[in-house]
Order: structure tokens, then C-alpha cells, then sequence
């Protein structure tokens, strides 16, 4: 899965300056995830496809954001799927799932995505292929690349308006929260 640290950089150095929300919380809705949802809602997601609890650890650089994994079955995907997600105030900014897809799987995944939210250009760098939608400030990202009969797959779903929030108060100077006891690299330089 070394898709994810180039992929989780890319998304939040494209995410472009974004309207003020709208009234569409299930835009991008992708096996019952979406970008924006609540961690209640997520995790009732993965409950539901067999996923066992998502597990969520605090950040220990801003107590606001939520680190959270589960790892799921679901019915038209062979091998596991790998869930990640970064949550700002319990609410999903970035949330991805990655797996190795059987080529059928993979299209069947593709076709599904593009009939219910339009074709858009594949685009290539090296091995890998990536397609891209974007709508009201959200964004889902395809990526995927062949490999030993596989293709290893990521499907990343980025609310733009919530990073928008949580970078709001860096941007107008003030520190982010540290969990209790801690400071943030903001108060760190001050000692």
C-alpha cells in the first residue's frame, strides 16, 4: 500500500480553494462512505461490511484530528480492503480504501463509478493510473496500478470544506490544539 503517502500528499496539495459547504453530505457515497461523513457514520459503514470497529487514535500534534484504520469484507472485492481515514472534529476529511483488486473487480469498481458520477479522463504517471472527480468542494480520487495479476487499488474521498476549517486557524496564526499535557510545534518554538 505505498500508494497512500504520495497519494494523501497529492490530494491536499490539488485540493483547490473551495466554495462554502453544501447541502450535499452523500456526494461521492462509495460502498456507504462519503467525504464529510461523521465517525459515527463511518463506523456504522464498517460494521456493516464486516469490518469489525474502527479503530481511531488521537493525533498527537492536534487534539481535533482522529487517525482511524479498520480493516473490512466486502462482497465484490476478493481480498481484504485496508481503510484509512483522517477525521477534523469527528467529521471525515480524508478517508481512503485500498486493495488488490482482481481485474474484473477493479472494473466493475471503475464502471460503477463512472455511471453514477460521469466519465473523466484517465491519466498516467509511470505504471500508475489515477481519475478524478470533483464536485461542491469534494473530491474522489481512483488509483490504481497493475501489478502480479492484481491491481492494486485506492479510492480516496476528500472534503475540501473540512480541511478548509481545520487549516483556517494555522492560516490566521493561532496555534492547533495539543492533546492535554503537550504542546504544539506552534508553542514549542516560543520556549
Amino acid at each position: 500500500m505505498r500508494l497512500f503517502l504520495p497519494l494523501l500528499s497529492a490530494l491536499v496539495l490539488t485540493t483547490a480553494p473551495l466554495a462554502a459547504q453544501t447541502a450535499q453530505p452523500a456526494a461521492f457515497d462509495v460502498y456507504g462512505f462519503w467525504p464529510g461523513a461523521t465517525l459515527r457514520e463511518v463506523s456504522s459503514a464498517v460494521r456493516e461490511l464486516d469490518g469489525g470497529a474502527l479503530r481511531c487514535d488521537r493525533s498527537r500534534v492536534d487534539a481535533r484530528v482522529a487517525e482511524c484504520r479498520a480493516t473490512l469484507s466486502m462482497t465484490d472485492v476478493s481480498g481484504p480492503v485496508e481503510l484509512w481515514m483522517s477525521a477534523i472534529d469527528s467529521v471525515t476529511g480524508v478517508l481512503t480504501l485500498a486493495g488488490n483488486f482482481a481485474p474484473d473487480e477493479f472494473d466493475a469498481l471503475k464502471t460503477g463509478l463512472e455511471r453514477r458520477f460521469g466519465k473523466v479522463n484517465a491519466q498516467v504517471q509511470g505504471p500508475q493510473w489515477m481519475m478524478q472527480w470533483v464536485k461542491s468542494g469534494r473530491m474522489m480520487r481512483l488509483t490504481w496500478r497493475a501489478q502480479q495479476g492484481v491491481k492494486s487499488t485506492s479510492l480516496s474521498l476528500v472534503d475540501g470544506h473540512v480541511l478548509d476549517r481545520w487549516q483556517a486557524p494555522r492560516r490566521a496564526g493561532t496555534p492547533a490544539a495539543a492533546p492535554k499535557g503537550k504542546k504544539s510545534p506552534e508553542q514549542k518554538g516560543g520556549d
